[in-house]
């Protein structure tokens, strides 16, 4: 089929959806929903068999859905309605969720049922649920809608209605009263729950310290404590604040009225050090289990000859600091006896390269660029340069630009079924890259093969990714099951006798690599095109990476997405030719 995706944004689930799709046969186009007339236009140059809106934040004009299908693919279970989907069910502490696809009609999300999957909710954020649950519930809705719609006889089912007539439960958009904490009397539990429904946006509103802020990111602390709603402690850029039945860790803040474009970043940062010279600062050795809940962004652990080091860097971003710490990490998991080391990301990511939020926060964004991306190359040439034991990139979660590039240090890549990579940098103005790319892409994939994918703008599924040459293995299976395979295989290689033939074999390659083009030259060349991104007369880094970090609307939709405007420019010019001969 051809299908249109209408959207407000190529976002995750946009991304996984559209490699769905394609693995499936079907043509996709994408258009961002810009305006009325911009949606009618596309329709009307890519004659789409149906347009699917996975993520939108305003009706689908009606001069598109009375002519064209098209579906909604709405947050929520049958009859929940409206554009708050998940904060409800986070707030209500919803055991079950799910995800509806929906026939776009005059009432907002009150068309006709075409497919719905429920799915089992968890205590995570807004961000983190719909990453993970809904994506993979959207992905079994729109394949099933599918199917039905080529089921001869299937009508899909109208939504039921209510004693007084309506239809199904609309809930509005939350506002700001609703989104506060009385730190004096909500216990923990709702505290959390209050946060992570506000998570990504808006945040909570809230005051830290005689600061007007908007709280993201909390995790429960179990052994801390203090008075309700102080601050008790501080740790790598988080706060850790006492509620009436324990304390919760804060990772991010957004300061609130000082008129100027703000942005969210650590919250240590965002408070500043005269506010918490007198917090404590409880730093947690990531080699030390930890028996109760707590909140620590890197955490090691050895278990039969396997050392694993998992890092949760908030929404995939890797500042300097927290590339030197991973960094630190790593060295003292190589002191250890493991033969077999894991490198295991987070559990919504992996990791997309350099902090761009981090960088937009500093009075010279080209030094904290070359800080960062220096950092990051730091840490990748550790993991190329561990040559004496077996590396393995295991990818929970989604990996992009920089982060790509760190996972190919390893000798094997292992991922989950439903991870997206993005292995460009050119969407964040045509940044060259560099983590040693030019060095890591062509070892697996061959130099043309490299320059096809550093060339292509478009996400790579897990499949799409290991046919190209970037994963080894994909391992079925959710986010527990797929922990549990890594962690098995890894164990199993540890005791392979055939293990030190491996590593001798590697060591012999990578002197070769070393002697036919030292790593500082790879480092060297990219880095020279880094200085003319960062530093250069060309400003198209810096601009596309304020309207990314302040959300700058869309004016159009790029080309290498808009299938139907190249479709049309060939036509138009084709038109043009044959009246101009």
């Amino acid at each position: 089929m051809r299908i249109l995706f209408l959207t407000h944004g190529f976002n995750s689930l946009t991304q996984r959806l559209f490699v769905e799709l394609r693995r499936l046969g079907h043509e996709i186009s994408i258009e961002f929903d810009i305006h009325d007339r911009v949606t009618e236009e596309a329709v009307t140059l890519y004659r789409p068999d149906l347009v699917i809106a996975p993520f939108l934040k305003r009706a689908i004009p009606e001069r598109v859905w009375r002519h064209t299908l098209c579906w909604i693919v709405h947050p929520g279970p049958v009859g929940d309605r409206g554009p708050a989907a998940l904060d409800w069910a986070i707030l209500d502490a919803a055991r079950e969720w799910g995800v509806t696809v929906l026939q776009a009609d005059a009432e907002m999300d009150a068309g006709d049922v075409w497919a719905s999957v429920p799915f089992m909710t968890r205590p995570a954020s807004k961000s983190s649920l719909y990453r993970r649950e809904v994506t993979e519930a959207a992905v079994q809705a729109v394949r099933l809608a599918l199917e039905r719609l080529e089921t001869p006889g299937f009508r899909p089912q109208p939504l039921p209605r209510n004693p007084d007539g309506s239809l199904g439960q609309w809930r509005p958009g939350l506002r700001a009263a609703q989104r506060t904490i009385d730190w004096e009397r909500d216990d923990t539990a709702s505290i959390l729950r209050q946060i992570r429904a506000a998570d990504g946006s808006p945040g909570v509103r809230d005051v830290v310290l005689g600061l007007p802020v908007r709280l993201f990111n909390a995790w429960p602390e179990s052994e801390l404590r203090g008075d309700p709603g102080a601050v008790i402690a501080i740790r790598d850029g988080a706060i850790c604040r006492a509620t009436r039945d324990g304390a919760v860790w804060i990772t991010h803040l957004r300061s609130v009225g000082s008129g100027d474009p703000v942005l969210k970043l650590p919250a240590t940062r965002v408070l500043g050090p005269e506010r918490l010279r007198d917090i404590p600062e409880v730093p947690s050795d990531p080699f030390v289990p930890v028996t109760g809940d707590t909140w620590r962004e890197i955490e090691c652990r050895v278990v039969d000859g396997v050392g694993f080091l998992s890092f949760e860097v908030h929404n995939g971003a890797m500042a300097t600091d927290q590339c030197h710490r991973l960094l630190d990490a790593w060295q003292q998991l190589r002191a250890t006896d493991a033969r077999v080391l894991v490198l295991q990301g987070g559990e919504d990511f992996w990791s997309n390269g350099i902090h761009l939020h981090r960088i937009e926060a500093e009075a010279n964004s080209a030094d904290a660029s070359w800080a960062n991306i220096e950092a990051m190359n730091d840490l990748t040439r550790a993991l190329i340069e561990t040559d004496d034991r077996w590396v393995i990139s295991a990818l929970r979660g989604n990996a992009g630009a920089g982060g790509v590039f760190l996972a190919l240090a390893a000798d094997e890549v292992w991922c989950r079924p439903g991870v997206i990579l993005n292995p460009h940098y050119k969407n964040m103005g045509n940044l060259h890259g560099s983590e040693y790319w030019s060095y890591l892409l062509p070892r697996r994939v061959g130099v043309e093969g490299g320059r096809g994918i550093m060339g292509n703008r478009l996400p790579l599924g897990a499949e799409e990714a290991r046919a190209a040459g970037l994963v080894d293995r994909v391992m079925d299976g959710d986010a527990a099951e797929f922990a549990r395979r890594v962690e098995a295989q890894a164990l199993a290689l540890a005791q392979d006798p055939g293990l030190a033939g491996r590593i001798r074999a590697k060591q012999e390659r990578r002197r070769q690599d070393e002697a036919e083009k030292p790593l500082a030259a790879y480092r060297e060349a990219e880095m020279a095109h880094m200085r003319l991104n960062f530093y250069g007369f060309d400003p198209s880094y810096h601009v596309a990476r304020y309207n990314f970090v302040h959300r700058v609307p869309q004016s159009r939709t790029p080309l290498h997405l808009a299938l139907h405007r190249r479709i049309g420019a060939r036509a138009s010019a084709s038109d043009a030719a044959r009246t101009n001969p």
